[in-house]
């Protein structure tokens, strides 16, 4: 199976999906004559023109509310987000229109749009672009909330996202924009809403999602080697979440290590601990462990970046802890 980055699998997503529905439309700032600030859309002006590859103005907010309403005359467009810190000046696009017009028109007027581009931190982009907005979204219904870990996961969501009928707020990484993976030539997809277990484990279950999944995986490497047995669960969407594949992990494990980039109150690392102890406080042998991040803003010095981010060793810790070794 052939190798492909990250943004070449986003690439190829949205073509194929544009080449399927001349409904299909991608807007947002340097999508088109600069093939997109990562170069998520190389090459798709050309094949698509103007028309359908449309740069905008630096102004989130009207592009988004631009696409909401265009929905309702039949169109699917796609809305990039040179980093979800900016949409912030275009949630109420988002939150109040996109999330809600199915409910306020009485199921007239479906809403499918989705809104793409990175999340959280990305190395040294301080306090006002390094956040996490994952829980943001997935905080309010009407939205659903897609986070892949890897290429072979992005491409199969985002076709899927393109065809749903709701919202979908798809979250990349500039950090995993050049990470690459196997991903198959032919057409494919992945239902929104189901986790993968990446690796089957038996005596903790931890759970991740996005970029800092890479974190996770070298923690589980690393304990394999000292004979831990982790299963590993990437949830791949954070709206609707996936609790059936945790709630048989645990069940399997009897321990649980949650590890998200994002601050520590209200989170989806918060509502996991709750659905899980709520349900299965029978099954546990420990109490569930969170990692998060320090609940500051982000730093710029790259040594306190490494200290507010967590990481490998702070999974390793946890598991530990939880398995009282």
């Amino acid at each position: 199976m052939r190798t492909i980055q990250f943004r070449e699998a986003i690439c190829e997503a949205m073509t194929e999906e544009m080449r399927r529905d001349e409904t299909v439309y991608l807007m947002g700032e340097e999508v088109a004559e600069y093939n997109g600030a990562y170069k998520a859309s190389k090459g798709m002006l050309d094949e698509f023109g103007e028309r359908r590859v449309i740069d905008t103005p630096i102004s989130e907010a009207g592009f988004a509310g631009v696409g909401v309403g265009s929905t309702m005359t039949g169109n699917r467009p796609i809305i990039e987000f040179m980093t979800f810190n900016f949409a912030l000046v275009g949630i109420d696009q988002i939150i109040n229109n996109a999330a809600k017009i199915r409910q306020m028109s009485g199921g007239q007027f479906p809403c499918p749009i989705v809104f793409r581009g990175p999340t959280a931190s990305a190395g040294q982009l301080a306090a006002t672009h390094s956040q996490a907005f994952e829980s943001w979204y997935a905080n309010c219904p009407g939205l659903k909330v897609i986070v892949p870990s890897n290429p072979y996961d992005a491409k199969g969501l985002l076709k899927s996202a393109i065809r749903d009928d709701d919202p979908v707020i798809f979250m990349e990484s500039e950090q995993m924009y050049g990470d690459k993976g196997e991903v198959p030539e032919g057409e494919y997809l992945i239902p929104i809403g189901v986790a993968d277990v990446v690796r089957q484990g038996k005596d903790v279950t931890i759970v991740s999602f996005g970029k800092i999944f890479k974190e996770a995986k070298k923690a589980v490497q690393q304990l394999e080697k000292e004979g831990i047995d982790c299963e590993l669960i990437d949830l791949r969407t954070v709206r609707p979440l996936d609790y059936q594949t945790i709630f048989e992990s645990v069940k399997k494990t009897n321990r649980l290590v949650i590890l998200e980039e994002a601050w520590p109150l209200g989170n989806i690392s918060t509502e996991i601990t709750f659905q899980v102890q709520n349900q299965l406080f029978d099954y546990l042998d420990a109490p569930i462990e969170k990692i998060n991040t320090a609940d500051t803003p982000a730093p710029f010095s790259p040594v306190l970046l490494a200290e507010w981010l967590p990481n490998s060793d702070d999974v390793m810790k946890a598991v530990k802890k939880v398995m009282y070794i």
